[in-house]
């Protein structure tokens, strides 16, 4: 059964179901709408989370194993599987179809994954989970859906903002609705029951160092390699989130390589600006990444992104932001040198 995001609440007071397919392109949406499950779920006693991501040598017997066991400190289990912008495969595939004869009103499956094409949901796995379970798609939002998400998340924090303010706030932000978000909170914080207007938008815009995120992609995807590091010099010593970090170059990551493929396919480029919701002032700056890094780079620049998420969730890292360096500078110029990731002793 299919359930965009914005509807998701109301589906969830309707009752859970085993399964949850949480498919698309945008983190933000991604992250609250796994949230909301979460906290239904907890409600009725789902207390207890078991993470996996799907990398190079997975076992998938674990998820099987994790399925049919009976936790040690709660009752009732959620796992969530990242599929971690990939496919299950034949071995997935199989595993999907095995838990589903398994059906286990205690455990909560939610899989995480990039954005399901047509030929993901007609594969049989996908067919299997989705009629015993939920699919929510959801996508980057754009012109009058970002004003439509921005007001929805006002009158969810009782804010009263000016109509000039929310559109300074969704110029700023440039569609990073985690960005927007944050603001959004923190201007419920400090002003709760005030008009919000425009000149408290900008002052609270100027006075956050996480907007220096924006200036690290703008170094990125114009190749400044110095530039870039001073920026995360200046985040890291801000004690900027190593996940905000990660959404930014993943963000500019996948636009860049959703744009190079549809060169190739012989798509013009203004029709894939158009596509991908580039705006006019991040047009140049994208054709200068373009013209610098082929496909392949992107994907070797995709695989590391990939090994960096999954080795800081697992606490790998010993130093997040060196490793984040190391991939800034493969976004500006060739390094082959591996990604530092070491286990911590």
């Amino acid at each position: 059964m299919r359930c965009y995001a914005n509807q998701l609440p109301s589906e969830l007071k309707k009752g859970l179901k085993p399964f949850y397919l949480v498919f698309g392109e945008e983190p933000f949406q991604e992250a609250q709408c796994v949230q909301q499950i979460r906290a239904i779920a907890k409600e009725q006693g789902f207390d207890e989370v078991i993470k996996f991501t799907l990398m190079q040598g997975f076992d998938w017997q674990e998820i099987i194993a994790q399925y049919q066991s009976m936790s040690l400190f709660s009752a009732r289990t959620i796992i969530e599987l990242d599929l971690n912008q990939q496919k299950p495969g034949i071995i997935g595939s199989n595993t999907f179809k095995k838990i589903i004869e398994l059906i286990n009103p205690d455990t909560i499956l939610i899989i995480k994954g990039a954005k399901a094409s047509q030929d993901v949901q007609r594969s049989a796995w996908f067919k299997a989970l989705d009629k015993h379970g939920l699919f929510v798609p959801y996508y980057p939002l754009t012109g009058t859906h970002v004003k439509r998400w921005l007001d929805e998340q006002c009158q969810r924090l009782s804010l009263n903002m000016q109509n000039e303010a929310k559109l300074s706030l969704i110029s700023a932000t440039e569609g990073n609705l985690l960005a927007c978000f944050q603001e959004l909170e923190k201007l419920s914080l400090l002003h709760a029951n005030a008009l919000i207007t425009q000149q408290l938008v900008m002052q609270g815009l100027l006075n956050q160092a996480k907007f220096d995120i924006f200036d690290l992609s703008d170094a990125l995807l114009n190749g400044q390699a110095k530039q870039a590091i001073k920026v995360l010099n200046k985040l890291a010593s801000d004690n900027t989130e190593v996940v905000s970090i990660l959404w930014a170059i993943t963000k500019e990551l996948n636009t860049l390589i959703d744009v190079q493929i549809g060169l190739l396919n012989g798509e013009p480029i203004a029709n894939l600006f158009k596509q991908k919701a580039i705006w006019k002032n991040q047009q140049a700056p994208v054709q200068s990444a373009i013209n610098r890094l082929s496909i392949h780079t992107l994907e070797q620049i995709s695989s590391e992104l990939a090994i960096f998420d999954a080795s800081y969730k697992q606490g790998n890292l010993i130093a997040p932001y060196q490793a984040l360096a190391h991939i800034c500078i493969k976004f500006c110029q060739p390094l082959n040198i591996s990604l530092p990731c070491h286990p911590v002793n």
